[in-house]
């Protein structure tokens, strides 16, 4: 995910970061309908409206994520938007093992961090709205991922999103325009697409349809940890050593709360 998030910033120099993330969707949306040729069932009723919700909080997450890391390092952008996997996780905990694992990966995130508000404060609030997204993707990815059916879904969601997000397009204006005429523009944006959407959001739907949503959210807090590695090697981002205490931190409450099996609730019988 994070490998290619560094090559999105790397498109940054020649778009803006809103239209990076739509070509980013437009590119997972392509793959995924190729890939998984959804049904007629796939596009009606209540399935189509849960698909649509979760590929456009998916978007919208994407899309303030983006806005953030064109501000702040890559890392610590990740670790501002991991409000919201701890917030889930919070909510959803029901053991005292629960609650000290979220208070240690809250921790590490804000080692992690090291935000100066007055760097750069439309860079946090970005990252806050990501890390909301990023709350009702888990939630909204649950319900898909326990109906059955959710990668043909998340393949609907993703092309729903795209459809409805895609006049944001016009955002950088002919020069953005322009450079989307480039060949290798676009086949690095595909490229950004199944790095950072397929391959990632496949894997969460497989893993969201075995564990709960409180141990999944705690489990991604092992992504504050790649995105400072992946800074560092990548973007020569360098992490102090506030920020190496915080994926220790981060990494103990991983193993702290997934010693414990959730109990996943039955599949959506609709």
């Amino acid at each position: 995910m994070y490998v290619g998030a560094a090559l999105a910033v790397g498109l940054f120099d020649v778009l803006p970061p809103t239209v990076v993330a739509l070509l980013r969707l437009l590119g997972a949306a392509a793959v995924l309908l190729a890939w998984r040729r959804p049904g007629r069932a796939a596009w009606r009723g209540s399935r189509l409206a849960r698909a649509s919700a979760f590929g456009l909080a998916t978007a919208l997450m994407n899309l303030a994520f983006y806005e953030a890391i064109a501000r702040l390092p890559l890392g610590t952008a990740v670790a501002v938007e991991f409000v919201g996997p701890v917030a889930v996780a919070a909510v959803a905990s029901r053991r005292p093992r629960d609650v000290a694992a979220v208070a240690l990966a809250a921790l590490g995130v804000a080692l992690i961090a090291d935000v100066r508000w007055s760097g750069s404060p439309s860079g946090v609030l970005w990252a806050l709205a990501a890390a909301g997204m990023w709350a009702a993707y888990i939630l909204l990815g649950k319900r898909v991922a326990t109906a059955g059916n959710g990668l043909d879904d998340m393949a609907v969601g993703f092309t729903v999103a795209a459809v409805l997000l895609s006049p944001l397009l016009m955002v950088g204006g002919p020069t953005a325009l322009g450079a989307l005429a480039d060949p290798a523009v676009l086949l690095l944006a595909v490229g950004v697409g199944v790095l950072s959407s397929v391959v990632p959001y496949v894997l969460d739907q497989l893993v969201l349809r075995r564990v709960g949503q409180a141990r999944f959210a705690v489990l991604l807090a092992l992504l504050p940890a790649t995105a400072t590695v992946v800074g560092l090697v990548a973007l020569a981002q360098v992490p102090g050593l506030l920020e190496g205490a915080g994926i220790a931190a981060v990494i103990a409450a991983v193993a702290l709360r997934s010693r414990d099996g959730d109990v996943v609730p039955d599949a959506d019988p609709r």
